[in-house]
C-alpha cells in the first residue's frame, strides 16, 4: 500500500484509482469491450454479417421477381417455344441450327511449356 501511497503523491490525478468503485467500473467496462461474448468488437462482426445478410435478402427478392415475370411470360406457349429454342437448341423438323462461338467467349487454354 506504500508503494501506491508513494505513486499516487507524485501523480495525484492517479488517486482517483484507489476508490474501489473506480476500479469496479474500469474491470466492467474491460470485460464488456474484450472479454464477454457480447463484447463491442463481436457487435462489430455481427453489424457486418447482419449487412451481408440484408444485402442477399434484397438480392433475392429482386431474383424472385425476375423469376415470377419469367414464369408469367412462359406461360405463353410462344414464349416457351422460344425460350426453349434460345436455351436448348430445340428446333423445328424443317430447319437447321448453326451455333456459333465467339473466341472472346470462349474460355482460355494457358501452355504448360510456356511456364517451364
Amino acid at each position: 500500500m506504500g508503494f501506491f501511497k508513494n505513486f499516487s503523491e507524485r501523480y495525484p490525478f492517479l488517486a482517483i484509482l484507489g476508490n474501489r468503485y473506480v476500479l469496479v467500473i474500469i474491470f466492467v467496462i474491460v470485460w464488456m469491450m474484450f472479454l464477454d461474448n457480447y463484447s463491442y468488437f463481436e457487435h462489430k462482426v455481427l453489424d457486418k454479417e447482419i449487412n451481408e445478410l440484408e444485402d442477399n435478402k434484397q438480392y433475392y427478392i429482386n431474383e424472385i421477381k425476375k423469376d415470377s415475370a419469367s414464369i408469367k411470360q412462359l406461360k405463353n406457349a410462344d414464349q416457351t417455344e422460344k425460350y426453349a429454342r434460345e436455351k436448348y437448341y430445340m428446333k423445328r423438323e424443317d430447319e437447321d441450327i448453326y451455333i456459333i462461338d465467339f473466341e472472346e467467349d470462349a474460355p482460355k487454354i494457358e501452355d504448360s511449356t510456356s511456364a517451364l
